[in-house]
């Protein structure tokens, strides 16, 4: 039965090791997760930890462990894009339930403009966190660097220019693979004015889609290439483009699942069948997305929260110094999903 305390009194370590039978240093490292302690002690630790609803002081376990518990997620990206596009969404709750595994707490931080930099390098200076996640980072973006001189444990969601000179392990799916599926299996749909939707030119992983795009159309023509930044109304602006310049194309591959949204609502206010006139694949598997598509989307599948979940991984390996050295990167594969609009 629990033991009883009155007021405002909570259970003390000194309780605990008492109702274990142990010293209070070995209470201690049971609690704070520390090694060295042999398996029927910690039994009765934990036990008598339940009995007694006994929550460690945070303040006293950091300074024992030396960790905050606190895990800093930048993502490079202003608020309204974070809180717009599912993507980051998904990949959020992944390494939210992966931190919440290992008891740890997830800061996140964003960047609206080129200030917010020294904010976040404050933040990561002052010990507030054990490690940070950072993604959607851009090839000219300070935050690497930034991070870097922080010395802090870090893992980066995606292949950049910066993190690839600071030798950051970083977590990707295969981008440029994923890409050259879809567009092969346009191919063999019979279509041959195949055009491409592209992401920004400053992030990594739109690069390795146009990449993948060309090892299949490699004589393409660049007048079936259009640009957009990954959001619903960029992909609407660079369909209408393409059509207006090539009104003989028979598919498009679309460098994510929001800008293909955008691409069949102008294909459908102009009049285009899909997939009868234009084939449309997408790239991400957004089911929030894919459920609104009409026809239902062609799309290539990441595993976004997956990815989430390995770049905790990762980094409470670097914390913890176990489970063996930590690979440079970790690229997760890709699979088409085939559906109605292709």
């Amino acid at each position: 039965m629990p033991e009883q305390t009155t007021g405002a009194s909570r259970p003390t370590l000194e309780a605990v090791a008492a109702r274990a039978g142990v010293s209070r240093a070995t209470a201690s490292r049971v609690v704070n997760g520390g090694v060295g302690v042999r398996a029927p002690l910690v039994d009765k630790v934990r036990q008598a930890v339940e009995e007694l609803g006994y929550v460690p002081n945070h303040a006293a376990r950091t300074l024992v462990t030396r960790r905050s518990g606190a895990v800093a997620v930048i993502i490079a990206e202003p608020e309204f894009r974070i809180f717009s596009d599912p993507f980051f969404e998904q990949q959020v709750r992944g390494i939210s339930r992966e931190l919440t595994a290992h008891d740890s707490q997830l800061v996140l931080l964003w960047v609206e403009g080129p200030g917010d930099h020294d904010r976040i390098a404050r933040y990561l200076g002052g010990g507030h966190v054990d490690g940070t996640l950072a993604f959607s980072l851009h090839n000219d973006d300070e935050l690497p660097a930034l991070i870097a001189r922080a010395r802090i444990p870090t893992v980066f969601g995606g292949r950049s220019e910066a993190g690839q000179r600071l030798a950051v392990p970083y977590v990707d799916s295969d981008n440029r693979g994923g890409a050259r599926e879809a567009v092969r299996h346009l191919v063999s749909l019979g279509r041959r004015h195949i055009a491409h939707i592209a992401g920004p030119r400053d992030l990594m992983a739109a690069l390795d889609r146009v990449d993948g795009y060309h090892d299949v159309m490699m004589d393409a023509d660049p007048a079936l290439m259009s640009q957009g930044d990954f959001t619903e109304e960029s992909g609407a602006r660079a369909m209408a483009e393409l059509l207006d310049r090539r009104p003989d194309l028979d598919a498009v591959f679309v460098a994510n699942d929001l800008m293909a949204s955008g691409a069949l609502r102008t294909l459908r206010e102009r009049g285009v069948r899909v997939p009868e006139d234009v084939a449309v694949v997408g790239f991400d598997d957004l089911a929030s997305v894919v459920r609104s598509t009409d026809p239902a989307l062609t799309t290539v599948h990441q595993d976004i929260e997956g990815t989430g979940r390995l770049m905790v991984k990762l980094l409470m390996r670097l914390l913890d110094g176990t489970g063996g050295p930590v690979p440079a990167s970790v690229i997760t594969p890709t699979a088409l999903v085939r559906r109605a609009s292709a």
